[in-house]
């Protein structure tokens, strides 16, 4: 984000917002890898499709622009406008995608209607779903980064502080699919003799409407109608808080956000039950080696043996809640919630080595040490803060992105397909890793800490937290290069939204290093 005025319009900022998200995208799949970027104090010059930008920077890795971009016309700097440079990266890629600047159009009508309607909205008394509920502008680095399918995602969207209360259907129980431990949902309210509760989504059903009508008319499926309390969505929009139960639902929607269809595969059923039973060891060897680390296992499934779609799109996966893991007097905050301009602490350097030393050695030691692939990106993240503010708990989440390194686990009894899901190959888990913890996470992080200022004294610190944990395990290659300055590996998401691919085959592009100036 730039430097607009707090009472600017829901227009402006999302203007704003959307041409920051998009400059980035720039910056870092399309003008740089064609050598196409200059620093000239205190600019950032780019050229895309011959046209030549320029933008006040700081922040490092992260990007953060101060003032309004502007391109050169006929010899004079003019303001540079979203829309504008929507034609500018349509022509320097080859115009072949024409539904580019639809969502990107989307996304920023998306983001004026959210800062519109959180004007009079209220947010959460709890302090974790108020942090859960503030990401508006969403990814600073994905060109549509709030493009939301479906035509009733307002009523849904936590960035409007929505709250609903599920429907709740009974499976009759020769058609009921679920494994692991799946207890806590009879906790949502009675189902007839011969059927189970199954907890759904009000979007997904009506989204799944067509398919529900002949297992509704014949008993398969019955319509207990509504929860008794309300349900809260979090940052991902299909996983909500449901407080009578005191869990996390991970739903299926089938509507693409920003990159993907948000739904349940059923290998990814079931390999959330198989990694939550793998996992219980790693973490707890974790948490013993790093106090403070946390995860939030996901127990059991349920669905309904009504054929793939809908055992797909009924799917609810069970996910403990941050507070159950966290300590009496530990609050849980969305990292990406951190990750937004706002008041910094009042010692910056030692709450940026405090948060560095919760989250990073657990996810460099889950690699290294146990073969296990977190995705530590800034949704999948909670910091524990003790009543001072200050970091002292990590809290892990979201079995979709966690992976195993093939090799290094036996999967033989598994499905070909589970495991397959499952995995990484080395290279790629490591790539993962740190492109999670370092460009998406920790650099976004240090960005808002330093404001305008330098994020040297920040990447020193942590330089230092990541050292004395390459001399506890022996200095392995891969750390030996992160701390070399070895370039990072950064997500491309202009170029999977481009080629209109599966979030999965996204590729990454190099980006510097912050601890290259240091070694």
């Amino acid at each position: 984000m730039t430097s607009l005025a707090l009472d600017s319009s829901p227009t402006a900022l999302a203007e704003e917002a959307s041409l920051a998200a998009l400059l980035r995208c720039c910056v870092r799949e399309v003008a740089g890898p064609r050598g196409q970027v200059w620093h000239a104090e205190p600019y950032v010059l780019l050229r895309v499709a011959g046209a030549l930008l320029r933008i006040r920077t700081h922040g490092g890795l992260a990007l953060r622009f101060e003032g309004p971009p502007e391109w050169l016309e006929h010899g004079c700097w003019q303001p540079l406008s979203a829309d504008l440079l929507v034609r500018l990266v349509e022509s320097e890629l080859g115009g072949s995608n024409e539904e580019f600047a639809a969502q990107v159009e989307a996304s920023r009508n998306a983001m004026t209607t959210l800062l519109s309607v959180r004007r009079d909205a209220t947010p959460p008394a709890d302090p974790w779903l108020a942090s859960e509920q503030g990401l508006v502008f969403g990814h600073p680095f994905h060109p549509s980064p709030k493009a939301r399918g479906g035509a009733d995602w307002l009523r849904y969207a936590p960035e409007a502080h929505a709250a609903f209360p599920l429907r709740l259907l009974g499976v009759r129980d020769d058609v009921l699919a679920e494994a692991g431990d799946t207890g806590a949902l009879d906790g949502l309210g009675p189902a007839p003799h011969g059927y189970t509760l199954l907890p759904a989504h009000p979007w997904q059903l009506d989204l799944l409407a067509a398919e529900l009508t002949a297992p509704l008319a014949d008993g398969r499926l019955i319509d207990l109608g509504q929860g008794s309390r309300m349900a809260v969505p979090t940052s991902s929009v299909r996983t909500v808080y449901e407080p009578r139960i005191d869990r996390c639902l991970k739903f299926s929607l089938d509507v693409r956000i920003t990159n993907c269809v948000r739904k349940n595969s059923w290998y990814e059923l079931a390999g959330a039950v198989e990694l939550t039973r793998r996992l219980g060891p790693v973490f707890e060897s974790l948490s013993a080696v790093f106090p403070g680390t946390r995860w939030l296992p996901e127990p059991g499934y349920r669905s309904a043996d009504l054929g793939t779609r809908l055992l797909e799109g009924l799917g609810v996966i069970i996910r403990t809640s941050p507070w159950s893991v966290c300590r009496p007097g530990v609050t849980p905050l969305l990292s990406g919630a951190l990750a937004v301009p706002g008041s910094p602490p009042a010692e910056p350097v030692r709450w940026w080595r405090a948060y560095v030393e919760r989250v990073a050695p657990p996810v460099l030691d889950a690699y290294l040490s146990h073969g296990v692939v977190l995705e530590p990106h800034l949704q999948n993240v909670l910091i524990g803060v003790d009543e001072a503010g200050l970091p002292v708990e990590a809290v892990f989440r979201d079995m979709e992105g966690t992976k195993l390194v093939a090799g290094r686990h036996d999967l033989s009894g598994l499905p070909e397909r589970v495991a397959e899901a499952l995995t990484y190959d080395a290279a790629g888990g490591w790539d993962r890793v740190v492109y999670c913890l370092m460009v998406n996470h920790l650099a976004e992080i240090a960005a808002s800490l330093a404001g305008p200022g330098s994020t040297r004294e920040l990447w020193a610190a942590a330089g230092e937290v990541l050292a004395g944990y390459a001399d506890s395990v022996g200095w392995p290659q891969p750390l030996s290069d992160l701390l070399a300055g070895a370039p990072l590996p950064a997500k491309a998401n202009l170029s999977v939204r481009w080629a209109r691919s599966a979030d999965r085959s996204a590729g990454y592009v190099p980006v510097a290093n912050p601890l290259a100036v240091l070694s």
